[in-house]
């Protein structure tokens, strides 16, 4: 039969405009429309001519269908995103897509019995010809335009079918260029059309060089600017193993939406198969501990509500699938052993994330926590997750005032104790047993002996801590728990991690803290003189080895205690190097007794006079030691002590102070921790008003800061010093500039540590009271100045943030609109108006850097402005506008565009204070004396008339660093102790650099006085005042500060203890192995305690009997 030749063209033009009418309208009838157009195009696709004498076959009939269809699709090109009409038609558009492939599909299905391979079909020249055509569209100059084409492609091109591999390298490279479009929405239509190709991508076709589809959206999830864009790609990415970490990453992204879909679209969605038959992608198996760790503590750790509810949600489900897809049994005990089964998945021993999941599932799924019993039955065979599991549903009974489930659930006391006390005779056999056979078993039978000692002694505490939650009106059952629980820590073999769960016990059933000492004290006494002597231990044990099973009162009673207190040292033997591992490995058990103690005890020490004992005999000699850890031990006890002993303290203070010399990284840490808590409890005796030490103090540690060089310490000394400020017991300005510099400096980039504490601290501080703003602004220009200067030092590999940025968050930290509401306290609105002023004489300065005065004029425009202000201030401001115009004008166009903008809002709203504004008048009122002073000390200059600034940038200056500034002059220009843009530590990154110190230029505030010298005006239309020549500022001397003539007699029997200047330069690397003799210089002087830190040993030695002398 003859094909037909005539193609009804004009039938096209009418019909396939009224289906895309009709469907436009609503999506019921687009069925019934797809159908009707598929029929036309068929009908179509049937008219063909013949060409080339008949050798070939022109397509006419299909060449009219899409030359309508497309003509159809060009109306809703142009049409912006939203409209409702134009949203049908592309789901229509695609949807016919779909159907025609399907149809096309069917019938090649039914033509593989002809074997026609022929894959050039009606639907495929139709796509083709569609796809093509909506590329074009996507490097459109109209952004709806682009829009719409990308729109469109993304509803097809799921459905595309078969497509030739020309085309799709074309749609693929287009897609990924419009990935990177700069309008978010077709960004956001480009990664959704990309994510559903990448599904057929073949990684061996990509070239080297060019990224995978995947890899693109990968970095299109992690980086776009435009969180849309994110979303899509996070709900568009395929879950994979290899694109599951980039989503994960997203429980931290910075949008709420995004984070909250992390956890409920593609992580509690993808736990199980779409069919529920078997586990999925994200199932908690799947997932490594690392990742489930992380899932955990972002979500519940989430600041936002939603997200942490979303978290919650996340965990439940987590408990119904932990076994798996289908469940075994449906009995009772079914939902305890789902949570088991969930808690195996986590990390009982490291971290408390198991803790706070279970906690999160108690308080989001009520059904599991209300079907929770613990019976008699559960306590027989007790594993890590059981007695977690007991313990955590106890507490939250505790917490939540549950009584009825608590009386439920917890066990007997006595039951509890012999559970407590099997679980570690069995422990004990087992070390024994793997004691003897050590030496013959294979390295990973000595692993799995490990772990299960592990799950031992984690049992063991777990019990623990539930016995601090009992009832103990039962007296046997209090006198039962109280003896196994001090007959454990009478033994050397307890783990350390058990000793503060047994004090936690005996502090519950000790009626008072008295008694609480008084046990532990025997009980030291009693290990320390168990090992007197082999013999007596010998004797000792043959005589008093009465009772053979664990669990009962050793027999030693207070006598035979006594006895061993008055013995005196001179009697013991010297011991062999075994002997005295085993004293010191007692030793440093004891010491362990004592923090534990000590830090369970609220009265002071006077109150407990049995603790004089083991201050002498345990604590100061372990302070003496060379040994690192007992004397770090030493040293903790010594600060507990002094924090409940007012005397002791003011005592031992020295002595804290000189361990900070050349000690190590981890003891000089401990040491700190232990000065800011004696800092914190005794703040009225070190740092109080009218002390002549505070201030030496505070001189101290932020000479410390500034010298030194690890990361850690580094940290600790800024959130001890922010704790100080931020509770008022430290208001020095220096040491606020120094954690000013700390947080700017580039040198502390790396610590996340000290850069997260500051990032906390500063807007914490300045918005909980005005007058901790005005203390900021004060500070603010000076340390700009600085700041700024260091910006233009910076070594190749440095980082600092920009002067716009530093000088924005000033103008942040002071805003008085932040201001908390404080009772008793006026918000002072005026602190904006105060730094205008300030940034306005900074302006007048010559040696200012042009960048320096444009960024301080445009923001200007972002200070808060209050409705009334004092009529002073506003005439002083607008004074200083006006005479900067006349005296130092503005080069710089948009500086002088943003102070003309500030100055006309000035104008505008203090319109009714600077009526008549003549400056002649304002030269009349005393409140401004001291404003025309310093603007009659400014000689003006002519508009022509250029400032030659000295040039820095041919070589590096090297200026007086802030250290130096502050230790020379104290409050001098208000230079902190510490620099910015250097420092003592060394980079790691390159080879043989030099170490650098933080550093900041130093403001030449004088450079007004000396600049005219040094400038070379061109023909001056006017004659300049003769000035003095410019006389060079002696060198920074120490300052020598003296309290009484019985200081200065000191010193003059020793000159050489000085206060040094530290050099803000390089350090001499052996300088720490040197015992850190330039901060003992720096504390040996007069500006700070006397004698302080002598690093001698014998001095030491002597410094701690003279403390325990006096106590």
């Amino acid at each position: 039969m003859p094909a037909r030749t005539n193609p009804p063209a004009e039938a096209l033009s009418v019909s396939i405009p009224k289906i895309f009418d009709q469907a436009q309208n609503t999506t019921a009838n687009h069925q019934k429309n797809i159908v009707a157009l598929h029929k036309i195009h068929l009908d179509a696709a049937a008219f063909t001519e013949s060409v080339h004498n008949g050798k070939a076959i022109k397509l006419t009939g299909e060449r009219n269908f899409e030359d309508a269809f497309i003509d159809m699709v060009c109306r809703v090109l142009v049409i912006k995103k939203g409209v409702s009409q134009a949203e049908r038609i592309v789901k229509f558009i695609g949807t016919y897509t779909k159907y025609l492939n399907e149809k096309a599909a069917e019938t090649k299905k039914e033509d593989e019995a002809e074997d026609d391979d022929d894959d050039d079909t009606t639907a495929s020249r139709f796509v083709a010809r569609l796809l093509k055509f909506l590329v074009n569209g996507f490097v459109a100059k109209d952004k709806v335009v682009r829009y719409r084409s990308v729109r469109i492609l993304a509803e097809m091109v799921a459905h595309l079918g078969e497509i030739d591999e020309d085309v799709y390298m074309m749609l693929r490279a287009a897609l990924i260029e419009r990935v990177h479009d700069k309008e978010t929405n077709v960004r956001v239509q480009a990664v959704v059309a990309l994510s559903k190709l990448c599904g057929s991508e073949d990684a061996s076709d990509v070239n080297d060089d060019e990224p995978t589809a995947i890899d693109v959206l990968l970095d299109t999830l992690a980086c776009d600017p435009a969180a849309e864009v994110r979303r899509a790609a996070l709900l568009n990415i395929p879950l994979a193993p290899h694109t599951l970490p980039a989503m994960l990453a997203r429980t931290r992204d910075t949008d709420t939406v995004m984070r909250k879909l992390t956890f409920s679209q593609v992580l509690e969605n993808n736990c199980l198969s779409a069919d529920h038959a078997s586990i999925g992608a994200a199932h908690p198996r799947v997932l490594s501990i690392a990742q489930r760790e992380l899932i955990i503590r972002n979500g519940l750790g989430d600041r936002e509500p939603a997200v942490r509810a979303a978290a919650g949600s996340l965990l439940g489900t987590w408990v119904d699938v932990a076994r798996g897809p289908t469940k075994a049994e449906d009995d009772d005990h079914a939902i305890r052993k789902d949570v088991i089964a969930l808690l195996k998945l986590l990390d009982l021993h490291e971290s408390t994330i198991a803790e706070d999941a279970l906690l999160s599932i108690f308080a989001t799924r009520v059904d599991i926590f209300e079907h929770l019993e613990f019976k008699e039955d559960y306590w027989r065979e007790l594993t890590p997750e059981r007695t977690f599991l007991a313990r955590i549903f106890v507490e939250h009974c505790i917490a939540t005032k549950d009584d009825a489930k608590l009386d439920a659930s917890l066990p007997v006391v006595t039951h509890l104790a012999f559970q407590i006390q099997n679980a570690y005779n069995a422990y004990l056999d087992d070390t024994d047993a793997a004691a003897a056979r050590e030496h013959n078993v294979s390295e990973e039978q000595l692993a799995q002996e490990e772990d299960a000692r592990l799950d031992q002694e984690f049992i063991i505490g777990e019990l623990l801590r539930l016995a601090v939650s009992l009832d103990y009106a039962d007296e046997m059952g209090r006198r039962k728990m109280f003896k196994l629980v001090r007959d454990m820590i009478s033994q050397e073999v307890l783990p350390e991690s058990l000793v503060s769960r047994c004090l936690d016990i005996l502090r519950t059933l000790s009626p008072n803290e008295r008694d609480l000492i008084r046990v532990v004290v025997e009980v030291v006494h009693e290990l320390r003189d168990r090992d007197t002597t082999d013999e007596e231990a010998e004797v000792e044990k043959e005589a008093t080895e009465t009772a053979t099973a664990f669990g009962e009162i050793p027999s030693a009673g207070p006598s035979s205690t006594q006895e061993g207190l008055r013995k005196p040292p001179k009697e013991a033997k010297p011991l062999s190097p075994e002997e005295q591992v085993r004293a010191d490995t007692l030793d440093l058990r004891c010491l362990s007794l004592c923090i534990g103690m000590l830090e369970r005890v609220n009265g002071t020490f006077e109150e407990n006079s049995t603790l004089e004992g083991i201050l002498g005999e345990l604590i100061i000699p372990s302070v003496k030691r060379k040994e690192l850890a007992l004397r770090e031990k030493g040293l903790v006890c010594l600060g507990l002590c002094c924090l409940i002993a007012q005397r002791m303290a003011l005592n031992s203070f020295q002595l804290f102070l000189s361990q900070i010399q050349a000690a190590p990284e981890v003891l000089k840490i401990r040491v700190l921790q232990i000065v800011f808590d004696i800092l914190m409890v005794h703040d009225g005796d070190f740092l109080g008003r009218g002390n002549a030490g505070g201030e030496r103090i505070v001189e101290f540690l932020l000479h410390i800061l500034s010298v030194e060089d690890a990361d850690k310490v580094q940290a600790l000394m800024c959130v001890g010093l922010a704790k100080l400020v931020l509770s008022g017991i430290v208001s020095d300005d220096r040491v606020l500039k120094s954690l000013v510099v700390a947080y700017l400096s580039p040198d502390t980039a790396d610590n996340q540590e000290l850069r997260q504490c500051l990032s906390y601290f500063f807007p914490v501080f300045c918005c909980s009271s005005s007058v901790n703003q005005r203390q900021m602004m004060q500070i603010t220009m000076p340390l700009f100045e600085q700041l700024a200067g260091a910006t233009r030092e910076l070594e190749d590999d440095q980082e600092m943030v920009s002067p716009a940025q530093i000088i924005g968050m000033f103008v942040d930290w002071t805003d008085p609109q932040k201001a908390f509401d404080v009772q008793g306290q006026k918000i002072d609105n005026s602190v904006h108006v105060d730094l205008a002023a300030d940034i306005m004489k900074a302006l007048f300065k010559d040696g200012m850097e042009k960048e320096d005065k444009k960024v301080l004029c445009q923001v200007l425009g972002r200070l808060h402005l209050p409705d009334t202000a004092d009529d002073d201030k506003i005439r002083t401001i607008k004074l200083l506008i006006h005479n900067l115009g006349t005296r130092r004008p503005l080069r710089d166009t948009a500086a002088k565009n943003a102070l003309a903008k500030f100055d006309a809002s000035l104008s505008k709203k203090y319109a009714d204070k600077l009526a008549d504004f003549n400056e002649e008048e304002y030269r009349q009122l005393a409140a401004l004396k001291d404003l025309f002073e310093f603007l009659d000390d400014i000689i003006p200059i002519d508009e022509d008339e250029e400032i030659e600034l000295p040039k820095t940038r041919a070589r590096k200056r090297r200026s007086r660093s802030m250290t130096t500034d502050t230790v020379t002059s104290g409050a001098e220009e208000g230079s902190p102790a510490t620099s910015a843009a250097s420092s003592s530590k060394p980079r790691s990154k390159g080879k043989g650099k030099q170490p650098k110190r933080r550093r900041v230029s130093g403001s030449d505030d004088d450079s007004d006085d000396h600049a005219p010298d040094n400038h070379a005006t061109p023909a001056p239309t006017r004659v300049l005042p003769k000035r003095a020549a410019s006389v060079k500022k002696p060198a920074a001397q120490p300052i020598i500060i003296s309290d009484d003539d019985d200081e200065d007699e000191e010193h003059e029997d020793n000159p050489t203890e000085t206060t040094p200047v530290p050099s803000s330069r390089k350090r001499d690397p052996n300088q720490r192995q040197t015992g850190g003799k330039t901060t003992e210089d720096h504390l040996a002087g007069n500006t700070t305690f006397d004698s302080i830190m002598d690093s001698g040993d014998e001095d030491e030695e002597g410094e701690v009997d003279d403390i325990l002398a006096e106590d």
